[in-house]
């Protein structure tokens, strides 16, 4: 049984909380032209970065604000280690995609999703920015599926998630 090879290209996703003037956390969703729904930022890792970089810069683009990404769950590397460390992802998934700018034919995402907070605005976005609460988003019909999935666990623990990071 042959396989025939799929291009997978690096992506990076981010999912940006803030407390909002209720004090209950939001998380930024962006309006998608192309998939005519909310998602959250995030796009392809150019050569010259790594997939944090491409989150933050992607967040910048997108919802034009600066944010601080969070590291996620990872083994701590090991005292004396002499190189420096990236910061880690939440989660990495593969996905299917549609042809897009990057590339002509279908092939698959190998999403690395980020979780950070908003660290204030900075310009002009490029796309319609929405901030959810928890209900908003698990209401919103217009917030593709493995979205929520993914905010929803992200919601149950951002108080957790968010003194990790104080520290």
């Amino acid at each position: 049984m042959s396989k025939e090879a799929v291009a997978k290209e690096a992506t990076a996703t981010v999912f940006v909380f803030r407390r909002g003037e209720d004090a209950a956390w939001q998380v930024a969703m962006m309006w998608h032209r192309r998939f005519r729904g909310w998602l959250p930022p995030g796009g392809h890792v150019e050569v010259y970065e790594s997939a944090a970089e491409a989150a933050i810069r992607e967040v910048e683009e997108e919802l034009g604000c600066r944010v601080r990404l969070v590291a996620g769950p990872a083994t701590p590397l090991p005292d004396g280690f002499p190189h420096r460390p990236v910061i880690a992802p939440w989660w990495i998934v593969e996905m299917a995609a549609s042809p897009d700018s990057h590339c002509a034919a279908r092939h698959v995402h190998v999403d690395h999703v980020f979780v950070a907070f908003w660290d204030g605005d900075v310009e002009l976005p490029e796309t319609q920015v929405r901030w959810f609460d928890e209900q908003q988003l698990a209401d919103a019909a217009d917030v593709a599926e493995d979205s929520k999935l993914q905010a929803k666990e992200l919601f149950g623990r951002i108080g957790d998630v968010a003194q990790l990071a104080h520290r």
